[in-house]
């Protein structure tokens, strides 16, 4: 989760370069397609020895990472990139929700408290305190669900199909439904609410656009198959916590882009994400 936490901050920031020449929905296209070939690749060199079964979970894991990315992704170019992963980062609180009533898993006052504390350092790190909520925050929370969602539908399939089955039908998923919508797009006006969902689907032309998105097609579908890994083997509850951590990487990877060096609000945010994983991991063992 740590090294899947890492990869995802850079991925953010990488988002936010490409934005400038890309819609939120191509960046989500390119960025699965070649995630195919990648896991086809891997499947190939080592073929699954789960059997699987659930052929709707496993689409229904593909469409609610789809989801949660393309809302990720959307609030990534529309606002600061510290307050879409703020908002992003509720994820960890829906998939105790979610845990608790559909997964019949544990939760222990010594982890809501746990969970508090890493909430309360996000805010200390981000300092959303004048966030306005518009439309685009209500998104990034939705995506914060949605990714949730499918965190929790891993843990329910993670016994009967193999982890790179499950990365594929995301990215699977991820590429086939951009391409319905680009091929629906000048067929519909869709509402300025929506109207992310329905661009112009516009060819990369530079080197640079190519070597990025390859880029981040390699990472990204690493950090997924990191992501999925984590989730079928540890208590979701645990696993959500820790991913906090990919705020501090963000902090980093946007100090080298430029963004002002962390002031003391920050590294207390930092140390309570970081305590409140102990208090959790404690609670566990």
């Amino acid at each position: 989760m740590l090294l899947s936490a890492l990869i995802s901050a850079l991925n953010g920031a990488l988002t936010k370069i490409l934005a400038d020449d890309m819609s939120a929905l191509e960046i989500v296209f390119f960025r699965n397609m070649i995630g195919i070939f990648l896991i086809l690749y891997a499947l190939r060199h080592t073929p699954p020895k789960l059997s699987g079964g659930s052929f709707h979970l496993l689409l229904t894991r593909g469409l609610f990472g789809f989801l949660a990315m393309i809302l990720f992704f959307y609030t990534i170019t529309t606002i600061p990139l510290g307050e879409a992963i703020t908002l992003n980062k509720t994820s960890p609180f829906f998939v105790t929700i979610l845990a608790f009533y559909l997964l019949d898993e544990k939760l222990s006052p010594m982890t809501l408290l746990a969970l508090l504390i890493g909430f309360l350092g996000v805010i200390l790190i981000v300092k959303p305190f004048g966030m306005s909520l518009s439309y685009e925050h209500i998104l990034g929370v939705f995506g914060g669900f949605f990714a949730a969602a499918a965190y929790t539908t891993i843990k329910r399939i993670k016994d009967i199909y193999d982890s790179r089955v499950i990365v594929l039908s995301f990215v699977g998923v991820g590429t086939i439904l951009p391409s319905l919508l680009f091929l629906a797009a000048p067929y519909i006006t869709a509402p300025e609410s929506i109207a992310f969902l329905f661009p112009e689907f516009i060819m990369p032309s530079s080197f640079k656009l190519w070597a990025l998105i390859a880029f981040m097609a390699l990472i990204s579908t690493l950090s997924q198959w990191l992501l999925t890994k984590a989730y079928s083997a540890k208590k979701l509850s645990v696993v959500g916590v820790i991913s906090y951590t990919n705020i501090p990487f963000a902090i980093g990877f946007g100090f080298l882009l430029g963004d002002a060096f962390p002031d003391n609000l920050t590294f207390l945010g930092i140390a309570l994400i970081i305590f409140g994983g102990i208090l959790v991991g404690r609670k566990k063992s």
